[in-house]
């Protein structure tokens, strides 16, 4: 399984919750995507959300060894990992605590602090080019990582934390981002399971489900009880363990090999 993070985090950031995988007969990867946790990145400027389809997708096809993958998308790496996962061919299936749609109008209002002037202000990303793309902005001004989870002390640190909510990134990357229009996850035949906090007070539910029902891709809809949009508290975490390990379960029994 390759977990894969979202705005507010990094691979070390999701590591406990994935680690309680741990033991089950899953071997675990985590990834951080350029601009976030340790990778290095030589033009930071010019990084864009489509170079992280693009790595993801390497990332995929460098690693495979025959057996069945899964990937884990937290936050909007869950979208991401559907859309990685349908370029690539290569992977058996994909669990999602989220899935928002950026280019829809009421995810944009949602995920963004500008909340409902949001929509009014997105045509100008088509002006995001050039010197103007370049330019350097904070992770924690653009996302609202106060609703990061129930407890505000989390918010806080993921907006403290330099390789996660902290970063800088241009203005350019989130214009890719927000403007990406994932048709190739939308098409994707991968079975998707979307596990959803049920109290998570930044992404609703509805609007994961909305994305969900326009996917070509099998899926399942599971909610963790109790949590906020990191999924940290019980009953849900325990929820998403034994969902995961279900998921992997399944994979595994597709395949015709023993590994």
């Amino acid at each position: 399984m390759l977990v894969v993070h979202g705005a507010g985090a990094h691979a070390s950031a999701l590591w406990p919750v994935a680690a309680l995988l741990g033991g089950r007969g899953i071997d675990l990867a985590a990834v951080d995507l350029p601009l976030y946790g340790r990778t290095e990145t030589a033009s930071r400027h010019a990084v864009t959300y489509e170079d992280w389809v693009g790595m993801l997708v390497d990332l995929i096809a460098a690693e495979d060894d025959g057996r069945p993958l899964i990937l884990f998308g937290a936050s909007i790496g869950g979208l991401l990992a559907v859309e990685a996962a349908a370029r690539s061919g290569r992977v058996a299936s994909v669990v999602a605590t989220c899935l928002l749609d950026p280019r829809t109008r009421d995810a944009r209002a949602v995920m963004t602090r500008m909340g409902p002037l949001a929509p009014l202000l997105m045509p100008m990303l088509r002006l995001v080019r050039g010197p103007i793309a370049r330019v350097p902005i904070k992770v924690a001004w653009v996302a609202d990582l106060g609703r990061m989870g129930r407890d505000p002390g989390l918010g806080r640190l993921c907006a403290r934390d330099c390789r996660g909510g902290g970063a800088w990134v241009p203005l350019g990357f989130v214009a890719s981002y927000l403007q990406h229009p994932h048709a190739e996850a939308r098409a994707s035949r991968v079975p998707v399971h979307l596990m959803h906090p049920e109290l998570d007070d930044w992404t609703p539910m509805a609007l994961s489900e909305d994305t969900l029902r326009g996917m070509r891709s099998p899926s399942t809809t599971r909610l963790l009880r109790g949590c906020g949009h990191f999924p940290l508290e019980e009953p849900g975490l325990q929820e998403l363990v034994d969902g995961v390990e279900a998921v992997a379960a399944e994979a595994a029994a597709a395949y015709p090999h023993e590994f």
